[in-house]
């Protein structure tokens, strides 16, 4: 044993505590503006199908339509792979979970579209077409046939669309509650929103809902869709968006950037409106830096290319869009939009061949971590929290199994979620 240390402090306690005291309100403001992520499922992609086009069997209808696309342009693992460019090791674990996806679970979140994938209705349709959206929502959840996420993109809150935009909300949510209550995989999207105060007066319309149908304060949150200049960069020069965070009063679920309104409201020429733009670029960093520890998830657009015609032209669409959605992962935007039953073999390749890739490293660097056995990696506490959440988000998709992950971390479920949070501070466990 080693000589003891004398201890000295110079300080007196009530020093530490007016220091506290002081900062008691800087406490609170931290823990309500940045409450760590909700540690949820968070989808991998958001399908967009027309109010009037949506259909009891539109979830099983998309994964039949991408079996048959792989059925004829890609029929086994060596095809799907020379086109991709997947690595041999690669080509078959991700094929087969690419098809059992698409046989299980095609659509992990879907949105009924009342705004600009919805157009010439009368009010009358539009009313008929969300209360059957309603109707149908509650029927597949009832069933154990709806994606895990379902709901409706209403119109904006702008003057001309405004009433008719919250009549269909209304419809909607009053048709699910008519069912049977609102699903817990219940999402809603405001749109084209430019003012935080228009996020506000969503807020309030919500409230106004609880109220009238007796729901718990609130229930029920949403995505705002970024797809303005005016919603990125203010007036003022100041960041609109994080302020549209804040006026959501913790209702606020996601920020999706809309490629091609945002692309067109900068005057991008219509060839080259794309994710991968610079502008675009710079639109999903300033969003991610706002949403970053507040819970409300990023999420990409999408392509307009369509996997449509014959072979050759299906590959290019295929390889476009797996691309940019393994480009979008490695910036950290794990969800996107599908607009087509074409892009979710592409869609799901690019994923599983993500998590596919880095498993056993992050496996082993997590391992390491938590057995405190050191390696080439010095790795800390965030990045523990990272590498856990990288595996829970692989195993959330299908992309990697329990017991696969287990076996290689030496960690149960319960283990990998201390580690991945959400928490501040320490994050070492006490359980693995």
């Amino acid at each position: 044993m080693g000589q003891q240390e004398k201890v000295s402090t110079s300080l007196a306690g009530a020093v530490s505590e007016g220091i506290s005291a002081s900062l008691a309100p800087v406490d609170a403001e931290l823990e309500r503006r940045y409450p760590g992520d909700p540690g949820t499922r968070q989808p991998v992609h958001t399908v967009y199908v027309p109010g009037e086009a949506f259909a009891a069997d539109t979830v099983r209808d998309w994964g039949d339509r991408a079996l048959a696309a792989l059925d004829e342009h890609a029929p086994d693992a060596a095809s799907f792979a020379a086109v991709l460019g997947l690595a041999g090791d690669l080509a078959e674990p991700v094929y087969t979970r690419v098809r059992a996806k698409l046989e299980r679970e095609p659509i992990e979140d879907l949105r009924v579209d009342f705004e600009d994938g919805y157009g010439g209705r009368t009010d009358a349709d539009e009313d008929a077409d969300a209360a059957r959206a309603a109707r149908l929502i509650a029927e597949a959840y009832a069933g154990g046939t709806a994606a895990p996420y379902m709901g409706i993109r209403m119109k904006c809150m702008e003057a001309p669309v405004r009433d008719r935009g919250i009549r269909t909300l209304d419809v909607f949510l009053s048709g699910l509650m008519d069912a049977g209550g609102l699903p817990d995989g219940l999402v809603l999207t405001l749109p084209k929103v430019t003012y935080a105060e228009q996020v506000t007066a969503m807020v309030r319309l919500l409230e106004e809902f609880e109220k009238a149908r007796g729901l718990a304060p609130g229930r029920i949150g949403f995505e705002i869709q970024i797809e303005t200049s005016q919603s990125i960069l203010a007036a003022d020069g100041t960041a609109a968006v994080a302020r549209m965070i804040d006026a959501a009063e913790g209702r606020a679920t996601g920020l999706h950037y809309g490629t091609f309104d945002y692309s067109a409201c900068l005057g991008v020429s219509a060839a080259y409106q794309a994710s991968d733009h610079p502008a675009a670029d710079h639109a999903k960093a300033v969003m991610q830096v706002a949403a970053a520890g507040t819970g409300v998830r990023v999420s990409d657009g999408s392509t307009n290319v369509l996997p449509v015609g014959p072979t050759a032209k299906v590959h290019d669409a295929w390889r476009l869009h797996y691309g940019l959605t393994r480009r979008a992962l490695a910036r950290a935007y794990y969800q996107g939009w599908d607009m087509h039953p074409g892009h979710i073999p592409t869609r799901y390749a690019a994923v599983f061949a993500f998590y596919r890739e880095g498993f056993a490293q992050a496996a082993a660097r997590l391992a390491a971590y938590a057995n405190r056995t050191g390696g080439d990696i010095a790795d800390e506490p965030a990045t523990a929290k990272a590498l856990a959440g990288y595996l829970l988000r692989g195993l959330d998709c299908g992309a990697l199994d329990t017991a696969e992950v287990t076996r290689l971390t030496g960690l149960t479920l319960a283990g990998l979620q201390v580690y991945a949070g959400p928490r501040r501070g320490d994050l070492t466990p006490s359980a693995k």
